[in-house]
C-alpha cells in the first residue's frame, strides 16, 4: 500500500526513508564548446618566424635559385601595377579610384607572399630580423648581404622584362595611359623639389613606404589561413597605395610599364629620384619601424617572462 494513502506527506513522515538525493554535479569546462584554435600567430612569435625563415633561404637557397625567386616577385608586382591601373582607369571619384588601384596592386603583394617569391621590400624586414635574432656572424652575414642584394637586382630584372612583354602583346587605351602616366609622375614628384632635400623626403617616403608594406609582410606570416593572410594584406597595402609613399619594387613596376611606350621619363631619372631613395628609405623604415620595435618588444616579454 501506498504509505502516502494513509495521508503521509512523505515517505519519512510515516517511517520509511527517503531515497537518497541526487549529488549536486559540479559544472566542468567540457560541458562547454571547445573553443576553436587561434587562427593567427603571436606577434612575438611573427618576427622569429621570419628570422627562422630569412636564416634558410639566406643560407640554402643559391645565386641563381635567388635570382629566380627575385625576378618572379618583380613580375608579380608588375602584375599588381598593371591590375591596379586597368580596373581604377576612368574612375572619377578620388576614393574609389585609390581603392581600386589598393585592390589591385594587393593581388601582385599577395601573389608574392603565397609563391615564397623574393621581394626586396620584404626582405628589408626578413633579413635585418635574421641577424638580430641569430647575430651576424661571418657566415650567415655574407649570405645575408648576397640575398639583399640579388633580390633587389632580380626584382628590377623581372619587372624590366616583363614590362616589355606587355608592351609587345598589348596596347593601353587613352585612359589607362593617362592613369599610368599620372602614377609615373607621382613617383617622380621629389624630383621638382630637387637637391639634397628632395632626395631626403624621398628617403622619407621610402621609409614610410615601407613600414607599411613590412606590415603587410608581417600580418602575412601572422596568418594561419590563406583568408587569413590576404584580408591584412589588402588592408595595408590598399593604405599604402592610398598614401602615396614610395615602395622601390612598386617604382620598378610602373617604370617598366611606361617606358616602352616611350612616355616615360628615362630610367636615369627614375633610379636617382624614385627607386634608389626609395630603395634606401624602404631599409631604413622596415629595419628601424617593423623588426626593431618588435625584437625589442619580444626581448623585451621574454625578460619579464624568465624574471
Amino acid at each position: 500500500m501506498d504509505p502516502t494513502a494513509k495521508g503521509c506527506a512523505t515517505l519519512s513522515a510515516c517511517g520509511h526513508p527517503s531515497p537518497p538525493a541526487s549529488p549536486t554535479r559540479r559544472t566542468s569546462v567540457h560541458d562547454f564548446q571547445e573553443l576553436p584554435k587561434d587562427q593567427h600567430l603571436a606577434p612575438d612569435v611573427v618576427l622569429l618566424e621570419m628570422a627562422q625563415g630569412g636564416a634558410k633561404r639566406a643560407l640554402t637557397l643559391t645565386a641563381s635559385k635567388v635570382m629566380v625567386l627575385s625576378m618572379l616577385a618583380g613580375a608579380f608586382i608588375t602584375v599588381g601595377a598593371l591590375f591596379s591601373i586597368l580596373i581604377a582607369s576612368g574612375t572619377e571619384n578620388e576614393g574609389v579610384k585609390r581603392l581600386l588601384e589598393g585592390f589591385g596592386f594587393s593581388v601582385g603583394f599577395f601573389l608574392v607572399i603565397l609563391s615564397g617569391a623574393l621581394l626586396f621590400t620584404e626582405v628589408n624586414v626578413e633579413m635585418p630580423a635574421t641577424i638580430l635574432h641569430h647575430g651576424g656572424g661571418s657566415t650567415l652575414g655574407s649570405a645575408v648581404a648576397r640575398l639583399w642584394i640579388l633580390a633587389a637586382v632580380g626584382n628590377f630584372l623581372g619587372a624590366f622584362l616583363l614590362g616589355l612583354i606587355i608592351n609587345y602583346a598589348h596596347d593601353f587605351d587613352a585612359e589607362t595611359a593617362e592613369l599610368l602616366s599620372e602614377v609615373v609622375a607621382s613617383k617622380l614628384r621629389y624630383q621638382e623639389v630637387g637637391g639634397v632635400d628632395g632626395f631626403l623626403q624621398a628617403i622619407v617616403s621610402g621609409a614610410l613606404g615601407n613600414w607599411l608594406v613590412g606590415m603587410a609582410a608581417f600580418f602575412a606570416v601572422m596568418g594561419k589561413t590563406i583568408i587569413g593572410k590576404y584580408i591584412p594584406v589588402f588592408l595595408v597595402v590598399s593604405a599604402f597605395v592610398a598614401t602615396g609613399f614610395l615602395h622601390s619594387p612598386a617604382n620598378m613596376a610602373f617604370f617598366s610599364l611606361i617606358q616602352p611606350t616611350g612616355a616615360g621619363p628615362g630610367w636615369g631619372d627614375a633610379m636617382a629620384w624614385s627607386v634608389l631613395p626609395a630603395a634606401i628609405g624602404n631599409i631604413l623604415g622596415a629595419l628601424c619601424l617593423v623588426a626593431l620595435p618588435f625584437w625589442y618588444a619580444g626581448t623585451r616579454r621574454e625578460a619579464a617572462t624568465e624574471g
